[in-house]
């Protein structure tokens, strides 16, 4: 029976009469673990209820103890407001007073990113621990480590948001966190897992120079060049990715030594960059048309206007109606034909009433 008591789980094994006035070896009242074995209601009284054996070795070990990191603190004037309405909606699944404080989290997040990065990573630690499960939050602070020179954290959480959605636009933030972990061989392997032409313009620019990168770092620098000359590597067409990868390429070559051509790159990198933020001084301003809006216009101008068309209109009109009255006349034109032998011949246009022609 001790022997049966022994393989219990989270019970002790009954004591035997070894010393003890009315120990008998056997079970408790109804076989219970901590019930009486006979002893005076006094000592029963007296004595501490028994705890679990796992309990007591939680208690007892020191190394063992958590303590929850506090999370920094937020400024009154942030709300969750502060986060824009479409990750705001993807917090609807916690409690209210959860997702309010996440909400403030992440927008502490966006406003220290750039200024502050360590505390930033702090915000987003706090976010996590209270919705980890949510994808953008992952990504959030796989960003932000990444952004802090975390890059062991940053490729944790940004390979969970990838096997949590699948996505791959994060895909230039994992191979250049396998580079800054020292693993140049492992990003390539990472970046070549993907196809590329499946990737959005911005992701696939920021890819090829994560994988420039780690060729450097390989010291294969013609290969880093090729990395680099992709058919977004276009001068005549500039977008938001041209500039950083007008720079890398201008970078690369300098690494090779072809320094007049790095210079050409790195001139064409500094005048994509002031047409796409372009700067307001004195009386030279720059003005970026974002969007046409056309203004309506009132009656009487919208009248002169329509009888200004209409009179401008009216001629050409005409200039194309006056060939159509001709060709509807009874009178055909005759078509004169030269055999080339000398024997001329004339003839009349088919009759377009039979069918239409074929296009």
């Amino acid at each position: 029976m001790a022997d049966q008591d022994r393989n219990r789980p989270n019970s002790r094994p009954e004591r035997g009469s070894g010393g003890r006035s009315g120990g008998s070896g056997r079970p408790n009242s109804g076989g219970r673990p901590g019930g009486r074995t006979g002893g005076s209601r006094r000592d029963d009284r007296d004595a501490k209820p028994a705890r679990p054996a796992w309990q007591e070795r939680v208690a007892n070990n020191p190394d063992q103890a958590y303590t929850k990191p506090k999370a920094p603190p937020i400024p009154d004037e942030i709300t969750s407001f502060d986060l824009p309405t479409p990750l705001r909606v993807q917090l609807k699944t916690l409690t209210e007073e959860n997702a309010e404080q996440v909400a403030r989290h992440l927008a502490m997040v966006r406003i220290l990113i750039d200024q502050d990065p360590a505390l930033a990573l702090e915000h987003a630690k706090s976010a996590a621990s209270r919705a980890g499960r949510i994808a953008f939050i992952r990504e959030t602070l796989g960003v932000t480590a990444y952004t802090a020179g975390d890059y062991s954290l940053a490729l944790r959480e940004l390979l969970a948001h990838r096997r949590a959605t699948g996505s791959q636009d994060q895909l230039p933030l994992i191979v250049d966190s396998e580079r800054g972990l020292e693993r140049p061989q492992k990003a390539l392997d990472e970046g070549r897992s993907v196809d590329r032409n499946s990737l959005e313009p911005s992701v696939r620019v920021n890819l090829a120079i994560a994988m420039s990168g780690a060729r450097l770092d390989l010291g294969q620098n013609d290969l880093a060049l090729a990395e680099l000359e992709i058919r977004e590597l276009d001068p005549a067409r500039v977008f938001d990715y041209s500039v950083p990868l007008f720079w890398a390429y201008s970078d690369t070559l300098e690494v090779l030594g072809r320094d007049s051509e790095a210079k050409r790159w790195a001139d064409l990198a500094v005048r994509a960059e002031k047409a796409l933020n372009p700067e307001a001084t004195g009386d030279q301003e720059a003005i970026s048309v974002i969007e046409e809006i056309e203004i309506p216009l009132r009656r009487d101008e919208q009248r002169e206007l329509d009888e200004k068309r209409e009179g401008f209109e009216r001629p050409r009109q005409q200039q194309r109606e006056e060939p159509t009255a001709d060709l509807a006349s009874d009178e055909q034109p005759v078509i004169e034909l030269d055999f080339g032998d000398g024997r001329p011949s004339t003839r009349k246009p088919r009759n377009e009433e039979r069918g239409p022609r074929r296009g």
